[in-house]
C-alpha cells in the first residue's frame, strides 16, 4: 500500500474538529449522505479495508480488484476535496477496525449498509452507541412504496411495484400521468436474437495508474489462489473512469439495448448491456442519476423503458424482498405447494474459516440438492452454451442477466443443483454480486427455490430457446433439434416436479404435456438426466457418445 498511503498522506488534511463518518465499501459517493451536504473541511471520513472479508469466500480476483481500486481512489478523491481521511486496514472484520476508531474519535455516523452481512457485523457497535445509523440515500424507493404496491403478504410481483414507483417518480410518464407510449413495459418487443448487426460495441479500457497497479500486485500476492482473471485495464477505478464508462454506455449501448437485451452470443459477452452494475452497486454511479439520464435521453422508448425497468423496477424490488424476509431466512405464510416446501428453509453452514452464525438461507421449493459440478469452475462440460458463459464469467467477472438466468440458473435448475450452492457460486463469481441482490436473483428467480414468493414460475427452457436466442449451438457437438440433452433435462424437470407445479397456471400446460409423454420417453428423459449428472460430476465433458442408449454402443 506504499504508493496509495503516500498519495493519501500528500492530500490529507488536518483531522481536528471534524464530524466523522464511516463509509462502507459499497457507498463510494459524495453525492449522497453527509458527504453531499456538509462542508468538506468539517468532515472526517473512515474507510476500512478488510482482508478477512476478501478471504471469506473465494471471490473472483476481478471483484476484489474492482472494490479495492475504487475504494482507494475514492479516498484520494475525498482527500483532494478537503475531507480528512482515516484509512484502516484490518486483519479482523469491519467491527474490529471501527471499534477502536470510535473509541478515539467518538461515535461515528454511517449510512445503513446495503449488505445484510455487514449490517449484522456492525450491529453490536450500533447497539452500544458507537455507530449512529443514517438512512441509505442511494435507493430509489421506500418500504412504503413496496407495501403500497404489493402488500405485506406475498406473493409479491415486480410489475405492480414497478408501476407504483414509475407513477410516484414520474419517470417515463406523460403530463396526464400515463406511461409514455401507452404502456408500462415494452418487454414483449425486446426479445430479438442478435443477427450480428448492428455491431456489438467494444467496452472501453482504463489504463491502470499506480494506485490500481498496487491493488493488482496485492491481489496476485495475497489472493493468488482465488479464481478468475484479473484485468486491471477493465476496471473503471476513478470517478473519471466511471463517467467515461457511463458516456460509452449512453452512446454505444443503449440505442440498441431494448430489442437485443435478451440475446446471447459467443461474439460478445455483453452485447448492448451497459456493464455498469458493479459501479451502481458501489454507488460510483448513482441509480437516480442513470435512470434520469436515460429517461430524458434521445433514445428509442423500448430501450429507455427496458433500462429503467431493470434499475427502478427489478433492482429496487429484489432489495425490498431481501429486507422483508431477512435475506430469505423468514418466508411469509405459504399458500402453494412450492411455497410450503420453500418455507422449510434453514440456514446454510457459514463459509469455511469464518465465525459467522450462518452462510445464508437455503430454501429449496423443488427439493433440489445436487452438488455443483466442476463445470461451473471452468472444467469443460461439453455443452457449448454453459462452457462459453462460464469462461466469460471467469475471464471478466461479468455476464448479462439472460446468460445468468437462462444458461447458468436454467441448467442449474434442470440438473437439480442445490440452490444455496449455486447462489454462493454467483456471489463469488460476479463483480456486482452482494447478498441483497444475488440471493433474491438466484434463490428467488433463478432456481425458484422460494416458490411463488417473488416470481410466477420457474424460468426453465429446453434447447429450442437457447438456439433461438443465441449462437451457442453452432459451436456445439450437440444438435439443438435432435441430440441436445438440455431438452431431455427440461422434460425430466417437469416430470419430477409435476405435483408441485401442476396448479401453477404459468406452467400447467408444459407440465400436462410432460405427463402425456410415453412411458418410454419419460424413462429416456430420466436416463439422460442421470448420465448428464454423473458425467459432469466426474468432471468429464459430455459427448454424443455418452448419451447413446446402451444398445447403440455395440
Amino acid at each position: 500500500m506504499k504508493t496509495f498511503l503516500r498519495a493519501l498522506r500528500d492530500r490529507n488534511t488536518e483531522p481536528a474538529r471534524r464530524r466523522w463518518l464511516y463509509v462502507s465499501y459499497d457507498q463510494l459517493s459524495d453525492a449522497i449522505g453527509p458527504l453531499s451536504r456538509e462542508a468538506p473541511e468539517t468532515l472526517g471520513l473512515v474507510l476500512v479495508e478488510s482482508p478477512q472479508k476478501a478471504s471469506r469466500r473465494p471471490y473472483h480476483k476481478q471483484k476484489l480488484g474492482f472494490v479495492l481500486a475504487n475504494q482507494r481512489h475514492f479516498a484520494l478523491e475525498q482527500a483532494a476535496r478537503g475531507v480528512a481521511i482515516r484509512y484502516a486496514v484490518s486483519e479482523g472484520g469491519y467491527a474490529d477496525a471501527l471499534a477502536p476508531i470510535a473509541a478515539e474519535l467518538g461515535p461515528l455516523r454511517v449510512m445503513e449498509p446495503a449488505e445484510r452481512e455487514l449490517r449484522t457485523e456492525l450491529a453490536p457497535l450500533v447497539r452500544d452507541g458507537r455507530l449512529e445509523v443514517l438512512p441509505h440515500e442511494g435507493w430509489l424507493s421506500t418500504r412504503a412504496d413496496f407495501l403500497d404496491a404489493v402488500g405485506l403478504d406475498p406473493p409479491w410481483r415486480m410489475d405492480a411495484f414497478y408501476r407504483q414507483v414509475r407513477r410516484r417518480s414520474g419517470l417515463l410518464m406523460d403530463a396526464q400521468g400515463e406511461p409514455e407510449g401507452g404502456q408500462f413495459s415494452f418487454d414483449a418487443e425486446n426479445r430479438r436474437p442478435w443477427p450480428g448487426t448492428p455491431a456489438a460495441p467494444t467496452p472501453p479500457h482504463f489504463p491502470p495508474d499506480t494506485i490500481t497497479e498496487e491493488v493488482g500486485a496485492l491481489i496476485e500476492a495475497r489472493f493468488a489462489a482465488h479464481p478468475g482473471t484479473l484485468d486491471l485495464s477493465a476496471i473503471p477505478a476513478s470517478a473519471a473512469d466511471a463517467e467515461r464508462l457511463w458516456a460509452w454506455a449512453l452512446e454505444a449501448c443503449l440505442p440498441h439495448f431494448g430489442p437485443f437485451e435478451d440475446a446471447m452470443s459467443t461474439r460478445s459477452s455483453g452485447l448492448f448491456h451497459t456493464r455498469i452494475s458493479a459501479l451502481l452497486n458501489l454507488h460510483r454511479l448513482l441509480p437516480r442519476r442513470v435512470v434520469t439520464d436515460v429517461a430524458h435521453a434521445a433514445l428509442p422508448l423500448a430501450s429507455r423503458e427496458g433500462f429503467v425497468r431493470q434499475i427502478l423496477g427489478w433492482r429496487e424490488f429484489v432489495r425490498h424482498v431481501h429486507v422483508e424476509t431477512d435475506g430469505l431466512r423468514h418466508l411469509p405464510s405459504p399458500k402453494s405447494a412450492a411455497a410450503k416446501r420453500a418455507n422449510r428453509a434453514r440456514t446454510a453452514p457459514p463459509p469455511v474459516g469464518t465465525d459467522f452464525a450462518d452462510g445464508g438461507a437455503r430454501p429449496s421449493a423443488l427439493d433440489a440438492h445436487e452438488p455443483l459440478p466442476p463445470a461451473f469452475w471452468g472444467t469443460p462440460s461439453g455443452l457449448h452454451c454453459l462452457d462459453t458463459v462460464v469462461a466469460d464469467v471467469w475471464r471478466e467477472g461479468y455476464g448479462h442477466h439472460i446468460t445468468r438466468l437462462m444458461v447458468l440458473a436454467n441448467l442449474g435448475t434442470l440438473l437439480g443443483l442445490e440452490p444455496r450452492a449455486l447462489t454462493d457460486w454467483f456471489w463469488v463469481a460476479y463483480a456486482d454480486a452482494y447478498d441483497w441482490v444475488v440471493e433474491p436473483n438466484v434463490l428467488g428467480m433463478g432456481t425458484f427455490a422460494t416458490g411463488e414468493l417473488m416470481t410466477t414460475k420457474p424460468y426453465v427452457s429446453g434447447a429450442a430457446y437457447l438456439a433461438r436466442m443465441s449462437d451457442y449451438c453452432a459451436g456445439c457437438a450437440f444438435d439443438p433439434a435432435r441430440s441436445c440433452p438440455i431438452t431431455r433435462l427440461y422434460w425430466a424437470f417437469l416430470g419430477r416436479n409435476a405435483e408441485t407445479l401442476r396448479r401453477n397456471p404459468r406452467v400447467a400446460g408444459p407440465v400436462a404435456a410432460a405427463q402425456k409423454r410415453s412411458e418410454a420417453e419419460r424413462a429416456e428423459d430420466e436416463r439422460v438426466l442421470t448420465v448428464v449428472r454423473d458425467t459432469l460430476a466426474r468432471g468429464e465433458a459430455l459427448t454424443p457418445a455418452h448419451l447413446r442408449k446402451p444398445a447403440q454402443t455395440r
